[in-house]
Order: structure tokens, then sequence, then C-alpha cells
């Protein structure tokens, strides 16, 4: 072997003998942070995207509902009144403003057909927000009497959005007491409206759960004019009542001039879709002290 040839030999001979052989401290770092970093290691509980599979629709669902469930169990929270009704009334001020505003642009261009509508539209907000008005001063009664019998402690509880919603919480709240929203992910986001107490203020995904909720410890439902969310929860309140799902509790009607031009009830009793005495399930009021009258008497608080 020439020197040439040999001093190469040697040289790999040594490089090979007395290069590293273990991962050197940053290896291991970068392999662990590698490790680390991949969506498989994340806790299962933590991992957004995998809870977020169809697969694991049913742990949501679970979810869903224990999350409010232990939250009112600890507060102790055992018995509500459900306050249902559009999200579309305004507040009497609000109604009020917009009204001069919509008169004061008609004023302007009194030619103007979207000014024209505009205030046909204030004009019907106004007359409506007599309802606001009217579940804000219900909400008022009932927290009122429980902040005065706190044996028979009554919490309000609504959709937790605007319009009637808004109104049952905001009653609460004046009345010095809380009360809860269950709020609901839409297509257009809903907030919460800001009278909620802040600790039973949810947010659902499945209107199954939220309705669930709803039900689970009403002592009474309160239903105020309202569109398709309020029919579907005043109807699914009346089917578990009428099947004897649920246990007794008044349902009451606001307005009965509304909710009988809505609905015709005699008719379903003579078209035999439903029995004469499944109309006794409802109770039509016209004012605020009525509806809690008739909880009232319904329970017998004056004993309490």
């Amino acid at each position: 072997m020439s020197k040439s040839n040999h001093n190469k030999s040697t040289h790999g001979e040594q490089s090979q003998l007395y290069r590293r052989h273990l991962n050197s401290a940053q290896n291991s770092v970068e392999a662990i942070n590698t490790l680390q970093d991949h969506a498989s290691y994340r806790l299962a509980f933590a991992d957004h995207e995998f809870l977020m599979q169809d697969e694991l629709r049913h742990v949501r669902l679970q979810l869903e509902y224990l999350k409010p469930q232990l939250v009112l169990e600890q507060h102790q929270v055992k018995a509500t009144i459900v306050v249902f009704g559009s999200a579309r009334f305004l507040a009497p001020e609000d109604a009020n403003a917009a009204l001069e505003q919509a008169e004061a642009a008609l004023t302007a261009e009194p030619d103007d057909p979207f000014h024209q509508k505009q205030l046909q539209t204030a004009k019907r907000d106004l007359t409506n927000s007599r309802y606001y008005q009217a579940s804000q001063q219900f909400a008022h009664q009932v927290t009122t009497h429980s902040e005065l019998n706190p044996n028979c402690s009554l919490m309000i509880i609504s959709g937790g959005g605007p319009g009637i919603m808004e109104a049952a919480n905001r009653g609460a709240m004046q009345a010095g007491g809380k009360s809860i929203g269950l709020n609901i992910v839409l297509p257009r986001e809903q907030h919460p409206n800001p009278y909620i107490t802040p600790e039973f203020c949810f947010q659902f995904h499945y209107f199954a759960i939220r309705k669930m909720h709803f039900l689970q410890r009403a002592r009474a439902l309160v239903a105020f004019p309202g569109g398709f969310g309020t029919l579907d929860e005043l109807f699914e309140t009346l089917t578990l009542l009428q099947t004897r799902k649920a246990e007794a509790v008044p349902v009451i009607l606001y307005d009965e001039q509304f909710w009988r031009r809505l609905i015709n009830f005699d008719m379903l009793v003579e078209t035999g879709v439903i029995s004469a005495s499944d109309l006794e399930l409802i109770t039509f009021v016209d004012s605020p002290e009525h509806a809690w009258q008739v909880i009232y008497d319904f329970y017998d608080l004056g004993a309490t």
C-alpha cells in the first residue's frame, strides 16, 4: 500500500473509530419536539380536531349536556320558570328611537319607498314592544318573590338572546336576582344579552340538548308571541306533557288573541287529533300579573 493510501485509510479508520455513536442532547431534543408536536401526541380531551370528528358526536352531546348540568347542580338551581318568545321584539325605548329616526328620514324624503317601508316597520315594532315590556315585568315579579322567599326560589331561564329573552333576563336583574341564558350557535351569530348572570350563561350547538335544559327544572313555561323557534319549543313541551313524559306544569300563552289567531286549537279537538282535555294543558293570559298568578295558584305559593 502506498504511503498516500495508507494515510487515507488510517484517517478514515480514526474518523469512524472516534466519531459520536450516541445521539447528542440536541438530537434528542429535536426528536422529542417532533413527536410532541405531532397531532397523535395531544391529549384526547385537548385535541380539538379529534373531538370535532363525526365519530365523536356522541361525546360532544354528552359534554354539552354535562357542563350546564354540573354548574346548575353546584349552584343548587332546582326550579326555573322558562320564558320563550320572539328574538325580534325591541325594548320600548329602542322602538321609540327607531320610530323617531324613521319619521325624520321620511320627512326629509317623503316620496322614498324605502323610508315609507321603514316607517311602517318602526310603527309595528313599537306596537310589539309591549311584549318586551310584559316579559320584563313578569320576570321582575317572579324574581322579586324569590328574593323575598328564599325557601321558594324560582329562577328565570331564557334562550339568552335578544327580544323576549333579553327582557326576561333584564327583569330578573333589575329585581336583584340571578337568571339563566341558554344561547345557541346559529349561522348568523347570536350574542348573549348583557342581563344574564355570567355563571349561568351557556352556549349550545345542539338544539335538543338545549331544550332538555329548558325543561329539566321547569316549573312553568310562559310563551310570548314568537316564530318558528317559539312554536318548536312550545309544542315539544306540550307533547311531553300530553304523553306524560313530563309531569304537569303550567303552560301559559301570553296574549290570547295572538295565539288563537295563530293556532286553531278548537279545530284540533273537532278533528279528533287531540282530546278536549288536552286543552287543559294551556292557560291564556293577557297581563304579566295574570301569568304570575297562574303559577302562584298552581303551586299554592301563598302557603310557603
